[in-house]
C-alpha cells in the first residue's frame, strides 16, 4: 500500500523558513464515557490509520552475524527487528546502528573502532543490495525515503553511535556519509577523544569538560557534510556547547524525559528547550529503564531469574551490564544475540509467571514520556525510537511487528493524524531537509 502522508510541503518549507503549522496539543483527560467511546473507535481504526502513516524508528541495533547469505533478515529471526516483523507491524523506515562501543583512545583502539564500524557498514550494505533489494532500499534523503514506501518497500537508514571509530582523521566524516551515514553522535558510554560522555556522572570523572578542541572541529565538519549531530549518549555540558556551536538542527536519537526519570540518559528540561532553540527533535525512546528505572528493576528481579533459570539448561550464563561492557567487541556481540535469542524463547514464560505479578514497563508508560516532552517542548520537537535489540523495548512495543500498539495508545490520548504523523516521521524528515540545507549552503560558501 502507498503511504498518504503530507511531507513534501512541509520539507520544501523547512529549507525556507521551517514547518510549525498550528496543532491543537493533546485533549486533556476525557471522562470515562468518553473514553470508553475513544477505545472502540480505536480499536476499528487504529490498523488503517496505522498504515495510512509514515512510520519511522530512529535507532535499531545490528549484529553482522545475521546479515549475511545463510542467516538474514528474510528469515524469522530471534531478533526485534526483521524484515517480516517490520512489515507485519507496518513499521516502514528504520535507523540501523553503527555502534562502537567506547575503547582506548589509541591508535590501535581507532583501528579496531574502524574495523567493527566498516563491518556494520558493509552489512546493511549487504540487506539493501545483495540479500532483500526487493523488500528494502537504503535511504539517505527524505524524498529516497518517500520513493522507497511509494514502490512498496521498506527503507533503510544508517546512523552512527559514538564517533570514537574517526580516530583524529575527521575526513572520515565524508567517507561515512559516502557510506550513507546521516546522523552521528560525537560519544557513547565513556569518554571518546570528541566529547565527554553522560556516564561521567556516576563517577565525578571528566576527560575534556565537554567537548574537546578536536570536538568543536568534529561538530563544524558534520555540518559542512551534512550529517545531523546526535546528542543522545554525550554529557550534559558537551550537549549544551555543540548547540551553541551548530550551524544546523541536531537530534537525540534515543533519548527521554530526565524530569520523569532522573538518569543520565535521559534529557533535562534545560537541554529540551535548547533543542527546541535549535530546530531540533527529540527521539522519546522506548528502553524500560530510562522510562521508569523503580518499575523495571522490580520487573527485571524476577524476568532475570526466569530467564537465568532457562539459560542455565542451555548453558548460557546471564551478565550484568557492567560485565558486558568489560568484554571485547566480538564477545559482547556474541554474548547480546544469545541473550536476545534467550529473551525471545522465554519470553511466553515471563508473561505467564512475571508480569501478572509485577508489571513490566509498557507502552502507556513510553507515551507518558511523550507527553511530557509535547508539553514541554511542542509537538514539532518530538520523535519516536526503540533502540530494539540494543537493550530497547517495552510491554506492548518489544519488537517491530507490535508497532502499531505505540499509535493506538496516541490515539487513545486523543492526538491527531497530524501529529502522530509528525511524530513517527514528520519531525524527522523536517531536520534531515534542514541538515541537507545548511550543509549546501556551507559548501557553496566555500566555493
Amino acid at each position: 500500500m502507498i503511504k498518504k502522508f503530507h511531507l513534501a510541503l512541509c520539507i520544501a518549507g523547512a529549507l525556507v523558513a521551517g514547518c510549525s503549522p498550528e496543532v491543537k496539543e493533546p485533549a486533556e483527560a476525557a471522562s470515562a464515557g468518553e473514553r470508553a467511546a475513544v477505545e472502540n473507535v480505536v480499536e476499528e481504526d487504529v490498523e488503517t490509520l496505522h498504515r495510512r502513516l509514515l512510520t519511522m524508528d530512529t535507532h535499531v541495533d545490528l549484529d553482522v552475524g545475521y546479515f549475511t547469505a545463510e542467516k538474514n533478515y528474510t528469515q524469522n529471526l530471534p531478533t526485534q527487528v526483521d524484515l517480516n516483523k517490520l512489515e507485519q507491524g507496518g513499521l516502514d523506515a528504520v535507523w540501523f546502528s553503527i555502534y562502537t562501543g567506547q575503547g582506548e583512545l589509541t591508535e590501535a583502539g581507532y583501528a579496531a573502532a574502524l574495523e567493527n564500524a566498516l563491518a556494520k557498514f558493509d552489512a546493511v550494505h549487504r540487506l539493501v543490495e545483495d540479500i532483500a533489494p526487493d523488500r528494502i532500499g537504503l535511504a539517505t534523503t527524505p524524498e529516497e525515503v518517500e520513493a522507497l514506501i511509494g514502490e512498496g518497500k521498506l527503507a533503510a537508514l544508517i546512523g552512527v553511535e559514538n564517533a570514537y571509530p574517526l580516530g583524529t582523521d575527521l575526513s572520515l566524516v565524508q567517507d561515512f556519509y559516502n557510506r550513507g551515514a546521516r546522523y552521528m553522535s560525537l560519544s557513547h558510554n565513556g569518554h571518546s577523544q570528541f566529547a565527554d560522555s553522560n556516564t561521567g556522572e556516576s563517577d565525578g570523572v571528566w576527560l575534556h569538560d565537554g567537548l574537546s578542541d578536536l570536538g568543536r572541529q568534529l561538530v563544524a565538519e558534520m555540518n559542512r557534510v551534512g550529517i545531523i549531530i546526535d546528542l543522545s549518549h554525550p554529557s550534559k555540558k558537551a550537549n549544551m556547547q555543540t548547540l551553541q556551536l551548530t550551524k544546523a538542527p541536531v537530534i537525540a536519537s534515543h533519548s527521554s524525559a530526565r524530569a520523569m526519570n532522573d538518569v543520565s540518559r535521559n534529557l533535562d528540561d534545560e537541554e529540551l528547550l535548547a533543542i527546541k532553540e535549535n530546530g531540533g527533535v527529540v527521539q522519546t525512546v522506548a528502553f524500560a529503564s530510562y522510562l521508569n528505572t523503580g518499575k523495571y528493576e522490580t520487573w527485571k528481579e524476577k524476568a532475570f531469574a526466569v530467564m537465568a533459570r532457562e539459560g542455565q539448561k542451555t548453558g548460557f550464563q546471564m551478565m550484568e551490564r557492567d560485565q558486558v561492557r568489560a568484554l571485547d567487541h566480538a564477545a559482547q556481540d556474541a554474548y547480546y544475540a544469545e541473550f536476545m535469542q534467550l529473551r525471545a524463547e522465554v519470553a511466553p514464560l515471563v508473561k505467564r509467571e512475571v508480569d501478572p505479578l509485577v508489571p513490566p514497563v509498557n507502552v502507556q508508560d513510553f507515551v507518558d514520556h511523550i507527553d511530557y516532552l509535547v508539553q514541554k517542548i511542542g509537538i514539532d520537537h518530538v520523535g519516536i525510537s526503540s533502540d530494539f535489540d540494543g537493550g530497547g523495548g517495552v510491554s506492548g512495543w518489544n519488537d517491530a511487528s507490535e508497532t502499531a500498539a505505540v499509535t493506538r495508545e496516541l490515539l487513545k490520548r486523543n492526538y491527531t493524524e497530524e501529529q502522530i504523523s509528525k511524530l513517527w516521521s514528520g519531525n524527522l524528515m523536517r531536520v534531515m531537509a534542514e541538515v541537507q540545507a545548511v550543509a549546501g549552503s556551507l559548501q557553496s560558501a566555500e566555493g
